[in-house]
């Protein structure tokens, strides 16, 4: 298995490994600012090999913490009635959202302790908001006018800490950034202009994202908002050539591909499509799912009840799927204003880097399979690394007997299970596959409970 560390050293003595569908590696090349040709650039090997992430939510909306990270758009754009009683009821009289900002304290932000739970989540990289919808930054950025984490509130540079923590343990690190703020008077005055105007692009968007490149040399920049306008307006492929030509970080940084209202799904390094994507097939892109622990919210709420958090069994059924069907896996957390990732958040995280822990193997650095699912069923799942494939199912078959029908058997075949070194009594099927006898045990007294791997090495 090839760790942070070792795929760093890796990606930088090869550069960019893997091509687009269809492409074949290319070296390095100067990119122009179109889609043919950023969209031809390689994506670094690094990105694939991780597999498993961690996003962050983290801003001023930590403060009301009720409702979403929307927070202020439903009270004072869509003016929705429940958070306008809500304000009346928690703050003072005449309370406005920037009054939010010096409560947005951080006290309690510890980033090595982060960094340490992000690890033993199994996260090979972390992806941070540095400015969501809001506009509120948590770096001292030049352009926010006061209104970030340097100026007010924590008064300390969030994006600085929380890197060099995770840096510190070979973690990669992606920023994620919003394009739009959705109530920027630049921003809105471009809008009412149809988009024709860019005040908000040259003295706000761009340089912002400039910065982010310059100052903290990010490995991953996660970028969105961008939704309302086209990328023409973003001046996003420009910006784009300038890092992957010229950048500090122009060979092995990685985008996602929210880049403006005609981009997702169709440009961009790899594809997120949009929140919580599931393709229900091997797509032909790289791609990533990313997913909230509080499945209404990607922001702390003090009202989320435990029954709308995903369990561990729900963690670990969309990471088995998503890496089958080849894609990254970013769970999210919110931490509260404080800077505290609450028990709840963290008991999730240390249950999948546990289940990581047996079967990482079939996790980390694999490739899809022919085929991704058993019998067009959802129990079993397909992985595979080399000549090695891996059966992940979800559910302990009754008599302690699994039947996989789409292995063909080509000599000596030896099935193993992670975590457990013996290996296992098997039988042929009489056209393809075979019939696996599992330990003699219930699942309760085995290391895991939710999802066991099964090592084919053998099979055609």
């Amino acid at each position: 298995m090839v760790g942070p560390a070792l795929g760093r050293a890796l990606c930088l003595a090869l550069l960019l490994c893997g091509a687009p569908a269809g492409g074949t590696s290319a070296p390095p090349r100067r990119y122009t600012p179109d889609w043919a040709s950023l969209d031809s650039r390689p994506l670094p090997c690094w990105f694939d090999a991780a597999k498993v992430g961690v996003f962050v939510h983290w801003g001023v909306f930590a403060v009301p913490a009720w409702g979403s990270e929307w927070f202020w758009w439903n009270w004072q754009g869509e003016r929705l009635p429940d958070y306008e009683q809500f304000v009346r009821s928690h703050f003072p009289p005449g309370t406005s959202y920037a009054d939010f900002a010096a409560r947005f304290t951080a006290r309690d932000f510890q980033p090595e302790q982060w960094a340490r739970l992000f690890q033993e989540a199994g996260a090979r990289y972390v992806v941070f908001t540095t400015k969501h919808h809001e506009g509120f930054t948590n770096w001292g950025s030049p352009v926010s006018w006061n209104w970030n984490s340097v100026d007010t509130g924590p008064h300390r540079d969030l994006v600085a800490e929380l890197g060099d923590a995770l840096r510190k343990r070979n973690i990669y690190y992606g920023l994620y950034h919003s394009l739009f703020e959705w109530f920027n008077p630049l921003y809105l005055l471009d809008k009412k202009n149809s988009f024709k105007s860019q005040f908000f692009v040259s003295e706000k968007s761009l340089p912002e994202l400039y910065e982010l490149v310059l100052r903290y040399k990010p490995d991953i920049i996660w970028s969105d908002g961008g939704w309302e306008a086209p990328d023409t307006y973003w001046n996003s492929t420009s910006f784009l050539a300038w890092l992957y030509n010229d950048s500090p970080v122009k060979d092995t940084v990685v985008v996602n591909d929210r880049w403006g209202s005609n981009c997702s799904c169709h440009h961009g390094g790899y594809y997120n499509c949009q929140d919580k994507y599931k393709p229900g097939v091997l797509p032909t892109h790289k791609w990533e799912m990313c997913s909230s622990i509080d499945k209404n919210s990607w922001g702390y709420r003090r009202n989320m009840q435990v029954q709308e958090l995903l369990d561990e069994a729900s963690i670990i059924r969309e990471l088995v799927q998503t890496v089958s069907y080849g894609g990254n896996y970013l769970l999210n957390v919110g931490p509260t204003k404080e800077g505290i990732i609450v028990p709840i958040f963290q008991e999730r995280l240390l249950a999948l880097g546990k289940w990581l822990s047996i079967n990482g193997e079939a996790i980390y650095e694999s490739k899809p399979w022919r085929v991704q699912k058993e019998n067009g069923t959802e129990g079993t799942w397909y992985t595979s690394k080399g000549a090695i494939i891996y059966a992940i199912f979800l559910t302990w078959p009754e008599g302690s007997m699994l039947t996989l029908s789409s292995p063909i058997l080509s000599g000596s075949v030896q099935v193993t299970m992670l975590g457990i070194s013996e290996p296992l009594k098997w039988q042929p099927l009489p056209d393809k596959g075979l019939k696996i006898t599992l330990p003699f045990t219930t699942p309760s007294v085995l290391p895991l409970q939710h999802g066991w791997t099964l090592k084919l090495d053998g099979v055609e």
